[in-house]
């Protein structure tokens, strides 16, 4: 029976000092979930016998089949500790990769975390990815060792020789958590000294500065793990034990005569007992000496499992019950299965789940103890100052420190996401036993409906039997037809501020809503469409798989609230104040990469299936939901076991029909390389066939309208001759490729800075760190142009826009003469002069960006490329004429202005050239500009119409640019982490080389037989991989696939052999596979582009030797 109840927990509630707000963390496998049960038995909700193997929380049929967790859930315990009430709201969430999301979604609630580390495998990739969510919520983590049962089962290692593994694991760990400090003291010191210098890297005197004396500066002594500071575990979760070094310096304390303070301080480390002197001494590896920690704990453990699991001696294992004063149940001393009375025994000596609920409510913050700078991180949205935010805004900050519990507080709660429970489990609608007087009543009911009928049956036949109509009549009534079941979301949010009451009124803040706006009065109408109003439904104490009802619920608590799907899509930020900023997004490790299609089998059912998509969007916080312009509704998942479950919760859950679903939409990059200097059979490529090469292609790619010259360049011409484009393209340097691609949310704050800024709107709202980082940016972009060569010389001033969505990773460079553009860097200048633009130039802008979202080979997105406008002509003008800049509406089109010569369409009469043309705001403008407007009347062109052609003319222009070009794919790798035996690499290897894929690191873990392999794998051939894998090894290697980066397919998707030695060497057929052409192929069968191949080939006849006979 649980030790606790609602009316208890929901006093604790009141104590926001004695509320601990965990996750727990870590990789796949590592037992996070066997822990949380142990948690959970120490409170009554399931037995002790069945931690570990029930999962409690993992409530999915699907979690339980496949034995890992997929989601986040939430449980409330309870933990009295000296006479202390604590209340733990203890959150378990996933470890596979898939469902990383999951972990943002518990990271961003809670105040500390549990880093659960096998001891076995080590620090795994997932690892050091908790470890950074962790560190960027800003929030404490614990550790526990978890698995030492293993070093003694599996690996037979010694007390000592698991002393030096368990030191090996505790610095990998240790050594993840120093990498992200170092990297956050250097930057943030590299902030602070750009404050006060324009040389942040040198003195006045030219000596460099130095910036490890920052570190050294800095006290990082309660950062680290480390046993003797109280933060670090050692425990068996499946059998039950855990322990920390304060256990056992109280349990010596007596016997040895020294203090318990110094026995914490000296368990672990380099110590050992002088037992002549009896003084505690350093240096016991030096002298040859076991160290404390294995005299004193770990051989009297392994002397447990000797005896008792090993040898399976009764009267040893009845001495150690006595000597340590435990009680074991008769049925446990007498079972057949040492390993049962094992975990009997040392989960009665060290129970695993009071060391680390001590630990969590010792060494784990309150909601109270939250610091300053995770409160303005929370609170400051897309790089904006804390001091920038409205002063009543500010004030909220104190609130949030408080966790103020006050009725007259304002109300702030986050929701990180939404989860969809059946309505049979609401507290509502459940079945609970019947009270005494509840049955008497019943009882009582059901007897004189008997008597009626008895009456009734009377009267009408004289017969003392009643009908069988007559007695079928009541229960037909009685057993009424149950309402369809029904599913509800409820939202997964903690109370920061205030005390959320059932029946209030509260604001749902979007991700754009602005306090700042709420001040002004002509922008508040503006941000009232970020802001909706809803009536809080019912509150809920999350307990795993279950949910009790709650009236009110005060700060610092993790709950769960209804009435919410009709205004929060994912997340969202809720208060009873619009003066509240909507919190900054949840950073999400893995990105969704896989995209599948479905439809309905049967087309009259699309309406349940567009419906059951939108509630699948809901319900998950990775998972995309998108119509592709083709009208295909696509699922995008982080990976194949993601999707898997999102299918699944779509045929039974959300849609509830039978749905076909497509083979995986594998996304690809299209890029240019620089000219090969090598064939498919690795000769030398001499200037004949690279000429003859040259010029095929070219012939292939002119048409009327387009120059294709010697360098690459297309000059290409509008339809009417009014306009011009030069355009080259290159492969842009891999760095500068890198840092686009890792600084999108910066580059896109930086176009929004330069296009308001050209606006002639200006601000100055963005935090200093922002700032910074777009400083930093840019000289890194230098840099990077340094290293590529002369060649790139100037480009960093000449960037016109990136593209595609003017964030991605391809560069337009402008080089026409005689137009000194702004840069996108113009944002960063500190002087309020406006620049001015050419007209149109949003037009080559725009083209420049449909040009890179879908390329010519498949329609995919460009990526790693530059191209540079060398000319921009108009007729009319010999040089590029120059206007004020052109305002735009609030969609970012050009805004057409209107002059004389536009305007009196009737008049036959042309200006002529020098004439100054006057618009409606009577402000001159240049003769050439008047001339261009006034040559486009005549030839029946207008503004808008000129302005389409450009956009035409240069997409044309880039794509023709890019053809000229070695083309190639790009394919979306994933990293593969194996684990596995030295028996089955030679299995797995082959399954790794029929993929395509390669290994990049093998290495043989310390102490065991197991290998580490590092491999990369195309996301295309990574469906099926898991399992083949686990197949082909019998279950002895387990992989692990994240995305990793963008890699160049190898081959040109349109070679052909040419030379003699490509003919001899592929034949005039070239029949072999071109993995190249493969995956380009395939991508445009699926959008229903042209695919040149034949279904017959070179066929030939062929007789059985049947016939010949």
């Amino acid at each position: 029976m649980p030790t606790w109840d609602s009316e208890k927990l929901a006093q604790l509630q009141q104590q926001s000092g004695n509320i601990r707000n965990i996750c727990i963390l870590a990789h796949v496998d590592h037992g996070k979930t066997t822990l949380a049960d142990a948690l959970i038995a120490s409170n009554g909700i399931i037995s002790s016998r069945m931690a570990g193997k029930l999962r409690y929380m993992d409530s999915r049929e699907d979690e339980q089949l496949r034995g890992i967790t997929m989601k986040s859930s939430a449980i409330s315990l309870y933990y009295k500790e000296n006479e202390k009430e604590h209340l733990i709201n203890l959150i378990d969430s996933p470890g596979h990769v898939d469902f990383s999301t999951e972990v943002s979604t518990a990271v961003r609630l809670c105040d500390g975390a549990v880093v659960v580390v096998d001891v076995v495998e080590g620090v795994c990739p997932q690892t050091q990815v908790v470890l950074r969510q962790a560190w960027l919520e800003d929030i404490k983590p614990v550790l526990v060792l978890n698995k030492i049962d293993r070093l003694v089962l599996e690996l037979k290692l010694t007390p000592l020789e698991a002393y030096l593994h368990l030191q090996q694991i505790l610095e990998q760990v240790n050594a993840v958590t120093g990498n992200l400090y170092v990297s956050h003291v250097l930057e943030r010191e590299a902030n602070e000294r750009t404050e006060t210098s324009s040389t942040p890297t040198a003195h006045a005197d030219g000596q460099v500065y130095d910036w490890s004396t920052e570190l050294n500066d800095i006290d990082d002594s309660n950062l680290y793990f480390s046993p003797d500071q109280g933060n670090v575990i050692f425990a068996s979760a499946y059998d039950g034990w855990g322990f920390s070094l304060d256990h056992f310096a109280e349990m010596y304390t007596n016997k040895l005569g020294i203090s318990s303070k110094v026995l914490k301080k000296t368990l672990w480390g380099d110590f050992y007992l002088n037992s002549k002197l009896k003084r505690i001494q350093k240096g016991a590896q030096a002298k040859g000496k076991r160290p404390l920690f294995v005299q004193f704990i770990l051989e009297n453990m392994w002397s447990v499992y000797e005896d008792i699991y090993f040898r399976r001696d009764k009267e040893k294992m009845e001495k150690i019950v006595k000597f340590l004063g435990l009680k074991i149940s008769a049925r446990d001393t007498r079972h057949n299965d040492s390993r049962v009375q094992l975990q009997a025994v040392m989960g009665q000596w060290l129970p695993l789940s009071k060391a680390v609920l001590s630990m969590v409510a010792n060494e784990l913050p309150s909601p109270l103890d939250v610091s300053e700078q995770r409160i303005e991180k929370l609170m400051c949205t897309g790089g904006r100052r804390f001091d920038s935010l409205p002063a009543e805004s500010q004030k909220l900050k104190n609130d949030f420190k408080q966790s103020c519990c006050n009725s007259d507080a304002p109300v702030i709660v986050y929701i990180s996401k939404m989860f969809v429970v059946s309505s049979d489990s609401l507290p509502k609608n459940k079945q609970r036993p019947l009270t005494s007087e509840e049955i008497q009543e019943r009882r009582e009911s059901a007897r004189q409906r008997h008597a009626e009928r008895m009456a009734r049956a009377e009267t009408e036949n004289g017969n003392t039997q009643p009908s069988k109509t007559e007695d079928i009549v009541p229960c037909e009534e009685v057993n009424s037809e149950e309402p369809e079941e029904k599913d509800v979301f409820v939202a997964f949010a903690r109370v920061f501020s205030g005390i959320i009451k059932k029946g209030q009124e509260l604001l749902v803040l979007g991700p754009k809503h602005d306090p700042r706006k709420v001040m002004d009065e002509t922008l508040a109408t503006e941000n009232e469409k970020y802001i909706s109003r809803f009536k809080v439904g019912e509150l809920y104490l999350l307990m795993g798989r279950e949910l009790e009802a709650m009236d009110e619920v005060p700060a610092g608590n993790v709950l769960g609230i209804s009435g919410l799907e009709e205004h929060v899509l994912k997340s969202a930020t809720v208060s009873s104040t619009p003066m509240c900023p909507a919190f900054t997004s949840m950073p999400f490790a893995a990105a969704p990469i896989v995209r599948v299609a479905v439809e309905p089998t049967h087309p009259a059912e699309m309406h349940l299936l567009v419906q059951g998509l939108k509630l699948l969007n809901q319900a998950d916080p990775c998972v995309e939901t998108l119509v592709q312009e083709t009208g295909e509704h696509v699922i995008i998942a982080a990976g194949e076991v993601h999707l898997e479950r999102c299918l699944d919760d779509l045929k039974k859950r959300f849609a509830k029909i039978k749905i076909n679903v497509s083979p995986p939409i594998i996304p690809f990059r299209e890029t240019i390389i620089n000219p090969p200097k090598i064939d498919m059979v690795n000769e030398v490529i001499d200037d004949v066939n690279q000429i003859q090469i040259q010029t095929r292609l070219l012939d292939d790619l002119q048409e009327e309208s387009l120059e294709i010259l010697k360098d690459g360049t297309v000059k290409i011409t509008t339809p009417m001759s009014f306009c011009t484009l030069a355009v080259k393209a290159l492969p842009l340097p891999e760095r500068i490729t890198e840092l686009l691609e890792e600084n999108t949310e910066l580059i896109r704050i930086l176009e929004q800075l330069s296009t308001s800024k050209l606006a002639g709107k200006v601000d100055k709202n963005l935090n200093l760190e922002t700032l910074e980082k777009l400083k930093e940016l840019k000289l890194k972009f230098e840099a990077g142009f340094k290293e590529a060569g002369k060649r790139w010389r100037g480009c960093i001033d000449q960037i016109w826009s990136f593209g595609p969505k003017q964030c991605g990773p391809n560069i337009l460079i402008n080089k026409v003469s005689n137009y000194q553009r702004p840069s996108v860097w113009f944002g960063l200048d500190s002087s309020d002069n406006t620049e001015k633009l050419r007209d149109f130039d949003n037009s080559i802008i725009n083209g420049f960006q449909l040009a890179t979202l879908a390329g010519p080979l498949c329609e995919e997105p460009m990526m790693g490329l530059c191209f540079i406008v060398s000319e921009w002509t108009v007729e009319g003008s010999t040089t590029p004429a120059t206007s004020q800049f052109s305002s735009k509406d609030s969609q970012g089109t050009d805004v057409n202005f209107k002059s004389d010569c536009i305007e009196n369409k009737t008049s036959n009469e042309v200006p002529k050239s020098g004439t100054i043309l006057k618009n409606e705001e009577n402000e001159a403008t240049s003769p050439i500009e008047g001339s261009i407007l006034c040559t486009l009347q005549d030839s029946g062109l207008n503004y808008g119409r000129l302005s389409g052609q450009i956009i035409s003319a240069m997409k044309d222009a880039c794509r023709t640019a890019y053809q000229v070009k070695p083309q190639r794919l790009m394919a979306a790798m994933y990293t593969c982490n194996i684990q596995a035996t030295a028996e089955v690499l030679g299995r797995m290897y082959g399954v790794l080389s029929k993929r395509n894929g390669r290994v990049l690191k093998e290495e043989m873990r310390e102490g065991s037989a197991v290998f580490d392999i590092t491999a990369v794998l195309p996301v295309a051939e990574s469906f099926g991989f898991a399992e083949e894998i686990r197949k082909k090894t019998s279950g002895q290697a387990s992989p692990q696939l994240f995305f990793s980066n963008w890699e160049v397919v190898r081959g040109d998707p349109f070679w052909v052999p040419s030379t003699e030695e490509e003919l001899l060497h592929f034949g005039e057929k070239a029949d072999s596979d071109n993995q190249a052409r493969v995956y380009m192929n395939s991508v445009r069968k699926r959008k229903g582009l042209y695919v040149e191949e034949k279904i017959v080939e070179h066929a030939e006849k062929q007789r059985t030797l049947t016939r010949n006979k």
